[in-house]
């Protein structure tokens, strides 16, 4: 097994990355400002921006100037930092760093990935921060109590597999101690699109599960915020691909998923459309949309290609999802987390899912996720991030996967 994650960049490659990147601001910033300028001093639209044409030609020059300018000093420190790469060596970083690369794919990880960026996170199975190797001898050696009952837990947006582990509790670990499961963890980029990330899971869990070095008796899912929805488009790939995994699958939990969507980045949408009102305040609606796609994903709860191909990213154009079902012959369980310290008909959410959203329930009868009653579970007074490792939370899970 290899002594760094796939997802963890040398130190060279993790400057050539971060230099990239603020290059790109760098851009970013300068075409906003173009913009601006261009709109103020083209003159009142009610004369039909006059200075319109002049302006352009002269800004187009002085900013087309900066601009290549700032794309070969971007080009040379690349190189520079190329031919320092084998003095550099390589990284051991810390969950500190993790956690930071974890948030930047989460915001532009779509970006980061479409250009090739070294801080773009691939995709990989990993136990204690480290990387799995998809071969029967490596899991042997990296597994060596590896059991009949899989376990792979699926981490939320903008994080990363070692956040399993929160003020010393891993639900993970906790199950294999209490019930013999095998936990395997799965590290990814958040910020693509959820069905492309469960597409890649899906094909990722076909490998995993046949180089599992013991024969399988079940896999059970467990992901927590997003990761539920990443789960779910896993699902729906495997069952359209045939894959072999699909017939094990025996247990899915979502812990805190916004099945129907989050409410902030509903309003962020909402933003980035009242921003293009203004002629003034419309370049600056650019800024609403250094958001990943994973992120917009989450305005409605896409698990699918079709809920996004073809349909304006940061527009409002509805939801565009049809009835999906859980997938059939899995226990399917939920759990919401909602602030308020009582049971009551209006509960506020944790603070970013609703409770109806995180148990799959929706005003339309097609969209609503029929969890069984008696696989939904409220933890009271608790956050978000409460769900990692909140002690209900553990103990809902222990009865359910017992």
């Amino acid at each position: 097994m290899n002594s760094r994650s796939p997802g963890t960049p040398k130190n060279a490659d993790a400057l050539r990355g971060a230099s990239r990147l603020a290059v790109q601001a760098t851009r970013g910033v300068m075409g906003l400002v173009e913009e601006m300028h261009c709109t103020i001093a083209s003159g009142p639209s009610v004369l039909g921006k006059p200075l319109a044409r002049p302006v352009r030609a002269v800004t187009g020059l002085l900013y087309g100037t900066l601009q290549g300018v700032t794309r070969r000093v971007g080009a040379g420190l690349d190189a520079v930092l190329a031919q320092l790469s084998p003095w550099l060596g390589e990284s051991s970083p810390g969950p500190q760093r993790e956690a930071l690369v974890s948030a930047l794919n989460g915001v532009l990880g779509d970006v980061l990935a479409e250009e090739g960026n070294p801080l773009a996170i691939p995709m990989a199975f990993r136990v204690n921060g480290q990387p799995l190797r998809l071969e029967p001898e490596a899991l042997r050696e990296a597994l060596p109590q590896a059991g009949s009952r899989l376990l792979v837990l699926v981490h939320g947006s903008s994080m990363n597999d070692l956040q399993w582990n929160r003020r010393g509790h891993d639900h993970g670990a906790a199950l294999a101690r209490d019930l013999g499961y095998t936990p395997v963890y799965l590290h990814y980029n958040s910020g693509l699109h959820i069905s492309r990330n469960g597409r890649a899971f899906s094909e990722l869990l076909e490998q995993l599960v046949s180089c599992w070095p013991v024969p399988l008796e079940s896999l059970t899912l467990v992901g927590h915020s997003m990761g539920g929805l990443v789960a779910r488009s896993a699902c729906l790939t495997a069952e359209a691909a045939g894959h072999g995994w699909r017939p094990l699958l025996r247990g899915l939990v979502c812990l805190g998923s916004p099945h129907h969507g989050s409410p902030l980045e509903r309003g962020g949408s909402w933003v980035d459309v009242l921003l293009e009102f203004s002629p003034y305040s419309a370049p600056f609606a650019r800024l609403g949309r250094i958001r990943g796609a994973g992120v917009t994903d989450l305005r409605f709860g896409n698990v699918l290609d079709a809920h996004w191909e073809g349909r304006e990213r940061f527009g409002w154009g509805g939801d565009a999802r049809r009835g999906l079902a859980l997938p059939a012959g899995v226990a399917c369980y939920a759990v919401a987390a909602t602030t308020a310290k009582a049971l009551s008909e209006r509960l506020p959410g944790d603070g970013l899912v609703p409770v109806d959203s995180a148990l799959g329930r929706h005003a339309l009868p097609e969209l609503t996720l029929r969890f069984p009653e008696a696989n939904q579970r409220i933890i009271l007074g608790a956050n978000h991030l409460d769900l990692l490792d909140h002690p209900e939370v553990y103990a809902t899970l222990r009865t359910w996967l017992a």
